[in-house]
Parts: structure tokens; sequence; C-alpha cells
């Protein structure tokens, strides 16, 4: 039975009172502060002032308890809007403000589909929010959506960790290998690149995830409109 369906243990006087709900919420705390690292049954229960094997009786393995913080995550991830576009912009601006609070959720998501209930809503107001289009053009929609945001979020949470472990931020990673690319450039081996990097837009994280998702729809919009 999947945790999703599996009761769980019967109320029972303790002095710390225990249910799937508390141990996720401290799970994500902890995950939230330190990462994924940081996240094991033990370490949970610690944080909840209780013996590891009470744990069992509401998680059975660590995979259920990641299932069960993704799936809490998702009730921050409510697409809504009038019409396909809004619905979709939603969704993926949704999507990338909940792994920004939870940079954990970038390692999570993208495989199999979760199951959760959150999720299942989530995924039920987007389908809802694209009535009138047809199912052939929904379902890739969505999964280009949903693909371009996990390869985005990951991406930005991946600069946000190197800045992290290297002290350098963008500009000074920039300043830092700036006089090499110069150099290399000079050689004229790579003219095309040399013109995108001098020459080309330099967009903050928030206009070229915009940007990058307006490609994305008109794109869709134009299949529709087909």
């Amino acid at each position: 039975m999947l945790v999703w369906e599996r009761p769980e243990p019967p109320d029972r006087p303790t002095p710390a009172p225990l249910s799937r709900e508390r141990i996720v919420r401290a799970a994500i705390r902890l995950a939230d502060a330190d990462g994924l690292d940081a996240v094991s049954l033990r370490k949970v229960a610690g944080a909840l002032d209780v013996g590891p094997m009470r744990l069992y009786g509401y998680i059975a393995t660590k995979e259920e308890l990641l299932d069960l913080m993704v799936d809490a995550v998702h009730a921050e991830i409510r697409p809504t809007g009038d019409g396909w576009r809004e619905v979709l912009r939603s969704l993926a601006e949704a999507t990338r403000r909940a792994a920004h609070r939870h940079e954990w959720l970038a390692d999570l998501i993208g495989g199999r589909p979760q199951l959760g209930p959150n999720t299942l809503a989530s995924g039920e107001a987007v389908a809802a929010g694209m009535g009138g289009v047809d199912l052939g053009t929904v379902v890739p929609a969505i999964a280009a959506v949903n693909a371009y945001v996990i390869g985005a979020v990951r991406r930005e949470i991946t600069e946000r960790r190197a800045e992290r472990a290297s002290g350098m931020d963008q500009r000074q990673w920039q300043a830092t290998f700036g006089p090499y690319l110069r150099r290399t450039f000079a050689t004229g081996r790579f003219p095309a690149l040399a013109a995108v990097v001098h020459d080309g837009p330099h967009l903050d994280a928030d206009r070229n995830f915009r940007t990058g998702l307006d490609f994305l729809l008109d794109g869709i919009g134009a299949h529709i409109a087909s």
C-alpha cells in the first residue's frame, strides 16, 4: 500500500505526539537549512525529540519521506489564470518560486510523476485550465513547460550553490575568467561565440527565465493556432 493510502498509527498519549505532517515539516526544515544530506529518519527523529523507531510507524523508508516532502511543497504550486497561456505561465513561475524557497526540490523533480494529493491537485488545476485545447496538444505542452522549468531551475540552483562554494558571485566569476576569454577570442577561432559574448544581451535570471518561457509559449500558441 502506498504511503498516501496507508493509515497512520492510532493516536496515543506520549510526551511528543507524532503525525506524518509533523515529520514532513521537520524534514523540510532540515532540508531548507542544510540540503538533502541533512535529511534522514534518524536526523528527523532527533529534530522531533523522539526515537527513530517511532517514525517507522508513519514512514517506512527515506524514499517515502522524500516523496512526502515533494508533495508537501506542491501545496505551494497552485496554477491559476484565464486560458491555457496564463495557466502554463502560472505553473512555470509557481514551480520556480517553490524551488527557490526549497532548493533541494531541484534535486527531486523531473523523474517519474509524483502521485501525492497535492501534486495531483496541481496537475488537475493545469489540465482544467487548458480546457478547450485538444488533449493531443495539452499533454506535450505541459511536458514541455515542465521540462523547461526543471532545466532552468536546476541551472539557477547550481549557480547559487557554486557561488556559495566558491565565494564568488557571477560578476566576480566573470572578472576572473574574462582575461582568458579575451585571449581565446582574439585567436579568431570562435567568431560566432565571441559576437554572442561581446554583443549579445546579458539578462538577469528573472528576465532570462521569462524570455525563454515566452519563446516556448509562443511556439505552443503557434501550434494551437494551426
